[in-house]
């Protein structure tokens, strides 16, 4: 059998980034069922924001922010990373006084927020629709990056510091024995020691964590996207616009001109499915012209499907468990890629001195899951 310092499961950027920074100090493995990007990554859009209502999800966003924005110089090569801000709208009283009350919080962690009046939108992004709206939360230093351009960063730095990525392999266990990890079983047999294990699998996370007997408190959810042809670029860009009523939507526009964008469905969809439907097509299609009327007649070039794993409370868990040298990383609740940098940073703290440098308390394993994150 093979042996490694550490194996992680799951080639998504919660995998590839604590990959990534254990591969400075230890001989890492990352087992992917797939290809890199198969799952919940290479499925989202690409939207990294701070603007959260609780100081843990504050502080881990804003530590991702400032790595996104070292990554050209640290990987070599551009990763489309740009600060074009999230704009998140209020169409009514009840939701301006929870942006505001969560501006608060936000600029107690030095975030650059504050909120703009109606007026005011209408005057930085004459493009929007402000017909009702209240006005909205803005933090320009909000923004985007490519998914797959940071996924290629990582891989390309952990097999350059000796680390190995094993493809298109899939977990069929976890080995454990009295109350310590001791590897994985392949689907076909082969076994590979470590007595460092992270569960980064994303959808399949609960599934894995169970042939250990730990039940994590894991819920897919599919969500559908899609993206545009190529259109002249607004000015300002469109920053990612997010309209919190029930038939809202979220969506910006790329740096090459793209629009993309999608929307929570009520009722939610559970599982694992990456079917596409018609009716998103068209309901996504409506609600980002309800928005942005100057893009009503742009052509959709693709739609797609993948998967929010949702916790109870909205907030990831991060921490290890009960088995000793099995961590988990998961339950990233629709914002993983923003949060997937300072994730995987701040777990390799903890695998490698048993303790986090921010407070993580809020993803802990065994929190009751009794609060809400305001902003999903």
């Amino acid at each position: 059998m093979k042996n490694y310092d550490a194996i992680i499961v799951g080639g998504g950027i919660l995998g590839l980034s604590t990959a990534y920074y254990l591969s400075f100090t230890k001989k890492v493995l990352v087992v992917e069922k797939n290809y890199p990007g198969a799952g919940s990554t290479g499925r989202c859009i690409g939207g990294i924001r701070q603007q959260f209502s609780t100081p843990g999800t504050i502080q881990l966003a804003k530590e991702s922010v400032n790595l996104f924005k070292e990554m050209e110089k640290v990987f070599g090569f551009s990763v489309e990373f740009y600060q074009g801000g999230y704009l998140l709208l209020a169409h009514s009283e009840d939701q301006k006084e929870i942006f505001l009350k969560n501006i608060e919080i936000q600029r107690k962690y030095g975030i650059n927020v504050y909120f703009l009046e109606a007026e005011e939108i209408k005057k930085e992004f004459p493009y929007v629709n402000t017909e009702n709206l209240l006005g909205g939360a803005f933090s320009p230093e909000d923004g985007q990056a490519f998914p797959f351009l940071v996924l290629k960063g990582y891989i390309k730095s952990i097999i350059k510091n000796g680390g190995e990525i094993l493809s298109e392999r899939e977990v069929e266990r976890l080995i454990e024995r009295n109350g310590k990890i001791k590897g994985i079983k392949l689907k076909g047999g082969e076994k590979l020691n470590s007595e460092i294990v992270v569960n980064a699998a994303g959808p399949w996370a609960k599934e894995l964590s169970l042939t250990a007997d730990i039940d994590l408190p894991f819920a897919p959810e599919r969500h559908e996207a899609f993206i545009t042809v190529k259109i002249n670029k607004f000015k300002p860009l469109i920053p990612m616009l997010v309209d919190y009523r029930k038939d809202g939507c979220y969506f910006n526009q790329r740096v090459n001109g793209q629009i993309i964008g999608c929307y929570t469905p009520i009722p939610n969809h559970p599982g694992k499915s990456t079917k596409e439907t018609f009716e998103f097509l068209y309901e996504m299609s409506r609600r980002a012209a309800r928005l942005v009327p100057a893009i009503e007649k742009v052509h959709v070039l693709r739609q797609w499907a993948g998967s929010y794993t949702m916790t109870p409370d909205g907030n990831p868990v991060i921490d290890k468990t009960e088995i000793e040298g099995y961590f988990v990383a998961g339950g990233m609740s629709g914002h993983g890629f923003m949060l997937g940098p300072a994730t995987g940073k701040l777990l390799t703290s903890l695998i490698t001195e048993d303790k986090f440098y921010i407070n993580m308390s809020e993803f802990s394993l065994k929190r009751e899951f009794k609060s809400k994150e305001l902003l999903k």
